[in-house]
């Protein structure tokens, strides 16, 4: 029994890498664009902005343009992404040169992103969390969503499935829009593992209840039964 317990759990650890690899393949360069364009509309302001910090935003943007080619292109290189070279700045760099800005923190969040695909956990981890939550329009809640999702992606791969549980709960609470219900499958399987069934069921009825016509809604139906 014990045996085919842990089989279950580790097939669920690959579909919720599976799964976080889609949404990447998926989302990644659609996320990265609308963050961006909100950043640059923001730009403005008093004369102590636009001579000091304007000028900070400016720069940390044109420097994070060439890491976020090689990190969403059609062949992604998350190494150059984050390390960059005499060809262009990684993640690191803008991190390092312009870190209080809003492309410092958009940064952050994606030098966690390349960790977590080269294998590093605790540096996916460590710049995760460097990330400062956005918020304001659709755009900024998804990536803020997305960050704390893969920092509960970071606790399943750790085997802390309550830990995992809750951030996911977490990521689904920001906001309403498409991926929520993709956020409270993950919380499910998070509540399963922990051998909470009854919590993994309610995920499912509210993905069910309240996003019917969703991909996630036909896999809660075949998941409410367990």
């Amino acid at each position: 029994m014990a045996k085919k317990i842990q089989n279950q759990e580790e097939v669920m650890v690959a579909e919720a890498v599976s799964k976080t690899e889609k949404f990447f393949e998926t989302n990644g360069k659609k996320v990265i664009v609308a963050l961006v364009a909100l950043i640059i509309a923001c730009a403005g302001g008093f004369a102590y902005k636009f001579l000091v910090l304007d000028k900070d935003e400016a720069g940390a943007n044109e420097l994070i343009i060439k890491a976020q080619e090689r990190f969403s292109g059609e062949d992604p290189n998350f190494e150059l992404a984050l390390n960059g070279d005499e060809n262009g700045a990684g993640f690191l760099d803008v991190i390092e040169q312009y870190g209080s800005t809003k492309a410092g923190n958009l940064a952050s969040h994606y030098a966690g992103i390349c960790y977590l695909r080269l294998g590093d956990l605790e540096s996916a981890d460590k710049y995760l969390k460097m990330y400062d939550a956005v918020g304001g329009s659709v755009a900024a809640e998804i990536i803020d969503a997305q960050n704390i999702c893969l920092q509960g992606d970071i606790q399943v791969e750790k085997g802390n499935y309550a830990e995992a549980a809750k951030l996911f709960a977490e990521a689904a609470a920001v906001s309403e829009n498409e991926f929520t219900p993709y956020f409270l499958v993950k919380q499910a399987e998070a509540l399963y593992a922990t051998g909470d069934k009854e919590g993994a069921r309610k995920c499912y009825k509210t993905i069910t209840e309240k996003y019917p016509n969703t991909i996630q809604a036909r896999e809660a139906d075949k998941c409410l039964g367990l």
